[in-house]
């Protein structure tokens, strides 16, 4: 821990997986600015990441949210939508899978950070979160019970925040619909 006792904390919030997990895990959405705030506590915040996809032509929302994050203290990083088709259910989704560029970041800014905290529930950042703690970084996941892999929950122990518990300190209001982007 540094001199002034503040550990230094990098964020890296996977911007997806948060949506769904508002949306359809806890029925509720964060203000991004104030998790920031939550999070960080008294220590340090070196960096703060936020990824997340974008259609290839962005609409005013999406432009607007990417504006917020940043004004609230996030490095937005954007990677372009991709349509997927299901041949079974004939189904389309859009994904972007960041995962990569979180893992990147993590790595690349290893020396600005003591502590880092993840925002997904992604099985995915398992083995990453175990080299990160190979070489000395505190780790911390945040996500809810019933949305975050096994793997995942296991890998961090009692490293972990349910986003639930911080309903009274991160709730998004009702009327604020910066929220509701990934």
């Amino acid at each position: 821990m540094p001199a002034n006792g503040k550990r230094r904390v990098s964020i890296f919030v996977d911007g997806a997986n948060m949506f769904y997990t508002q949306k359809r895990g806890l029925g509720w959405f964060f203000d991004p600015a104030k998790l920031l705030k939550v999070l960080k506590g008294d220590d340090e915040l070196t960096d703060a990441f936020w990824y997340m996809g974008l259609k290839k032509l962005p609409d005013a929302r999406d432009e607007n949210f990417v504006r917020f994050l940043s004004y609230a203290g996030y490095s937005v990083r954007t990677k372009g939508l991709k349509t997927i088709y299901d041949n079974e259910t004939g189904e389309t989704t859009q994904k972007a899978n960041l995962d990569v560029e979180i893992v990147m970041d993590m790595f690349n800014s290893l020396e600005n950070y003591d502590k880092a905290i993840l925002l997904s529930g992604d099985g995915d950042f398992e083995r990453a979160l175990e080299l990160l703690r190979s070489r000395g970084k505190q780790i911390c996941v945040v996500s809810t019970q019933n949305w975050i892999a096994a793997e995942l929950r296991q890998a961090v122990g009692s490293h972990f925040i349910d986003l639930q518990e911080l309903k009274p300190l991160i709730e998004r209001a009702p009327n604020d619909r910066e929220g509701l982007q990934t």
